[in-house]
């Protein structure tokens, strides 16, 4: 371009212009610059070895004469990986189930190497590569040698609860990774008597079984406990699972006592049977095993005395001496004893009964040789059966023989006996016989209802006579008492007792003892009121006996006595009784 000037009045500037082209020779003074970073791959599980996982890319940055790139890995690979040398290909060398690592990072180094084979600059590279569970295993029980799907252990029954089974040494693993690997832990079986923990397992853990329930492990019940331990995934859609079998024999101890088949026996044995006699068998039975279910019998208690038992069959019986008598002793009641040789033991009651056997024949009472019999008015004979129980001790009455027969009935269970309906007289009685005493003798029986029945006879001698005119209780209690006299005697005597008991009663309630003078005085003054005298008569007469005034009378008694006791209370008037007079001859 010029200067410029005037042109025709203007002023112009003129230019020119050309095109210049410089060429740039290139010096090696650029590393090497990798393409596409960050880098990432994955090793799947099934993958092989030697297989390629991914290829890095280096370029040298001089653009002009580039040199070739040499890749290497720096560390991280931890002899799991290599990479091309000149191609930048990254294989894995193992096998994924070798691999210990879910994630590898890798260092990439890129070196430019010259014409000449002079590495002159460098440049790095971070490659991450994971290693990708495809959940192919399932969860796996081991035990001291291995993998293993059978476990067994002994132990006593009834541990204590929470108590852990220490015999069992038992892991479970998942070789697959994250959630791939967690899975729960269960134990199949009779429930609530073990429990396992934990519930839950990442990858691996140390199975534990813990007791639950101490009763329900029992010898006696179960020789032998069976569960299955189940372990299956969570989270996987494949619920890969795995079983093994646990198999817990049981050891028996004294865990029980000696039980009844009941809590009393009762046992009948008839009377005067021979010692040695056996009476009833109890049964007790010991689940436990061996030594421990033995048990030996044995009896106590006040009513064994008459008794035995077998100390291994538990069959009772009676002593070889004994005597069993229903009249002496009828119920017997004692206890036995079962008892294991641990001396665990248990009681049951034992009740027997002694049977009543017709041993005895019925016995008139002493004073039946006599009866004085009163026209209208039974007589009673009773004889007494020594036997314990019906219908052996009951007595049935009747007459043998009387001469003539049609004079006397008799009732068969009371042994009343009585004329018949129409004798209402000695008068009617001598027209019947010819005696003039009217004393009769008839035979009479007592028999038992016992099977084979015994039966006593005895002659009684019945004195007839009528019931006197004058009515009395105390002639009607002599005429009773005839042929008794120490029964009236006995009356009497109480009569009296009673008698000065209340005169003594009434003498303390009205006097009282000056103990100084020593003189009786009324309890309190006493104020006599005057009356006017009035004649009174006092008449009591006590037994008058009179002579028969008839062949058919015996005697007649009169019992005139009145009672004064109102009038005589107002007065305090004791009156003493009269005594009784002596019968005319």
């Amino acid at each position: 371009q010029d200067g410029g000037g005037k042109l025709r009045g203007d002023n112009k500037v003129f230019s020119a212009t050309t095109t210049v082209t410089v060429n740039v020779e290139d010096v090696q003074d650029t590393p090497p610059m990798f393409i596409g970073t960050p880098y990432y791959g994955y090793v799947y599980e099934d993958t092989l070895a030697g297989s390629e996982v991914l290829t890095v890319v280096a370029l040298d940055g001089d653009r002009g004469k580039p040199n070739s790139i040499h890749y290497c890995i720096v560390n991280g690979s931890e002899g799991s990986f290599e990479i091309g040398n000149t191609t930048g290909a990254i294989s894995v060398i193992k096998s994924p189930n070798q691999l210990k690592k879910e994630v590898y990072e890798l260092k990439v180094q890129a070196s430019e190497v010259s014409q000449e084979g002079d590495v002159s600059v460098h440049a790095f590279a971070m490659v991450t590569i994971r290693v990708v569970d495809l959940n192919n295993h399932p969860p796996t029980f081991y035990g001291e040698n291995g993998p293993q799907n059978r476990f067994e252990l002994t132990m006593y029954e009834h541990p204590p609860e929470g108590e852990i089974l220490r015999g069992l040494k038992i892991t479970v693993n998942d070789s697959d990774q994250g959630a791939n690997a967690k899975f729960n832990l269960r134990l199949v079986g009779p429930g609530g008597i073990f429990r396992v923990v934990p519930q839950t397992v990442l990858n691996e853990a140390q199975v534990t079984v813990i007791v639950e329930n101490s009763a329900a492990i029992d010898y006696e019940k179960f020789k032998v406990l069976t569960f299955k331990l189940l372990a299956i995934e969570m989270n996987t859609p494949e619920k890969f699972s795995s079983t093994a079998d646990l198999v817990i024999r049981l050891l028996d101890t004294n865990d029980n006592v000696p039980k009844f088949s009941s809590d009393y026996y009762i046992a009948r044995i008839p009377e005067n049977s021979p010692g040695g006699s056996n009476v009833v068998a109890v049964t007790a039975t010991d689940p436990d095993s061996g030594l421990w279910g033995e048990v030996k019998y044995s009896i106590y208690g006040t009513g064994a005395d008459l008794f035995l038992i077998h100390p291994s069959t538990g069959i009772i019986y009676t002593q070889p001496w004994a005597v069993l008598d229903a009249e002496v002793n009828s119920k017997y009641n004692f206890y036995v004893k079962a008892e294991d040789t641990d001396g665990k033991y248990s009681l049951a009651e034992v009740f027997i009964t002694v049977l009543d056997v017709n041993d005895h024949s019925p016995e008139f009472n002493e004073n039946i040789q006599e009866k004085t019999m009163i026209i209208g008015s039974p007589v009673k004979i009773e004889a007494i059966d020594q036997d314990a129980e019906e219908p052996n001790n009951i007595v049935d009455y009747s007459i043998m023989q009387a001469d003539p027969a049609n004079v006397f009935d008799i009732d068969q269970s009371t042994g009343e006996i009585k004329l018949k309906s129409y004798i209402r007289s000695l008068d009617i009685i001598h027209n019947i016989t010819k005696k003039k005493d009217c004393i009769w003798s008839v035979v009479v029986q007592a028999k038992d209802r016992g099977s084979p029945s015994f039966s006593t006879t005895a002659v009684l001698k019945i004195d007839i006579t009528e019931e006197t005119l004058h009515k009395g209780p105390m002639a009607a209690f002599l005429m009773q008492t005839k042929d008794n006299p120490m029964k009236a005697l006995g009356v009497l005597a109480g009569v009296m007792g009673i008698m000065v008991l209340i005169t003594i009663m009434i003498s303390t309630a009205m006097f009282w003892r000056n103990k100084r003078s020593n003189k009786i005085m009324p309890v309190r003054r006493i104020i006599k009121k005057r009356q006017t005298p009035q004649s009174r008569t006092i008449r009591m007469e006590w037994l008058k006996f009179k002579r028969p005034s008839s062949a058919a009378e015996k005697f007649v008694v009169e019992d005139d006595a009145k009672s004064l006791h109102n009038e005589n209370s107002n007065n305090n008037i004791q009156v003493a009784p009269v005594p009784p007079t002596a019968p005319l001859p």
